[in-house]
């Protein structure tokens, strides 16, 4: 199945879906992870996306799961339908907790960061306790307690014994103004009898079955699908560009070593200049 994210809506509330499987995929590639650390990095990054999602003008928002367990820092960055993301420590494995991936345990106790990059204005940091380290009930409880927003969220990757990503996506209700209390709590007694949603994609079901599942008894109505991506922006220039801003005391502490390496957490590029190219930035 295709990465993809579908935008849907039923009376008053917004459903987004989207699988996530080749994506998930190319990030476990990417940064040679445990099962463990694919699972808490492919949630952040669909939770991610789906959140992107509801901004205007192809905003930018950036989640940071600051926890003291042993994976470190998850971080997911989104764009419109791109996102790139990192963990702290990849190879972390943890013993399986009742019969699952333990994430809230390999995330711990911490913090959730949520920064929105909005056009001509400061970046917006938001900030709330994680409730349980397991990344779609922390982005729930954020959205309700930070931003006043009544959210659902559920994220899901699925890794099969060889540590490669069968399933991955996520979903999100999000109540609008007008939305009806029955409405709610009716799409709700569908979610619960919903199996996970990895079972959804790993049997075959696309982004908008799902929602067409969540919204059982209403009209629901299908409004985009576009296609999502792992897209990192960082370039050899923007690097350059980074260097040339430092001051000439870090520049000149640089040159000290032959080739000055610098590493992208996000895509695992590096990128190095020599003596002569750092004197060149200046000029």
């Amino acid at each position: 199945m295709k990465n993809i994210l579908v935008k849907g809506t039923i009376e008053g509330v917004r459903i987004y879906a989207l699988c996530t499987t080749e994506l998930v995929q190319e990030l476990n590639l990417i940064h040679g992870c445990s099962h463990l650390a694919i699972a808490a990095l492919g949630r952040a990054a669909s939770g991610a996306l789906l959140m992107a999602a509801t901004m205007k003008d192809d905003a930018r928002i950036t989640l940071r799961f600051s926890g003291d367990g042993p994976l470190g820092e998850v971080v997911a960055d989104a764009k419109g339908n791109c996102v790139r993301g990192y963990v702290d420590h990849p190879q972390v494995c943890l013993p399986i907790k009742n019969g699952k991936l333990d994430v809230g345990g390999g995330v711990g106790q911490g913090n959730i960061i949520v920064t929105r990059y909005l056009h001509n204005a400061e970046p917006f940091n938001g900030y709330c306790e994680l409730v349980n380290g397991e990344i779609a009930t922390d982005l729930t409880n954020y959205l309700y307690t930070s931003e006043q927003i009544p959210t659902s969220v559920a994220l899901g990757v699925l890794v099969n014994p060889e540590g490669t990503v069968i399933a991955a996506g996520g979903y999100f209700l999000q109540a609008m103004p007008d939305a009806d209390d029955e409405v709610l709590k009716q799409l709700e007694n569908n979610i619960v009898t919903l199996p996970y949603v990895t079972e959804l994609l790993n049997a075959g079901n696309t982004p908008e079955e799902i929602i067409k599942k969540i919204g059982k008894g209403f009209k629901v109505n299908i409004n985009e699908s576009l296609p999502v991506k792992l897209q990192c922006n960082c370039t050899r220039e923007k690097v350059a560009g980074m260097l040339a801003a430092l001051s000439d005391n870090d520049l000149e502490e640089m040159k000290h070593d032959e080739v000055t390496e610098v590493h992208c957490h996000f895509c695992n590029k590096s990128y190095k200049f020599t003596k002569t190219e750092l004197n060149a930035l200046k000029k």
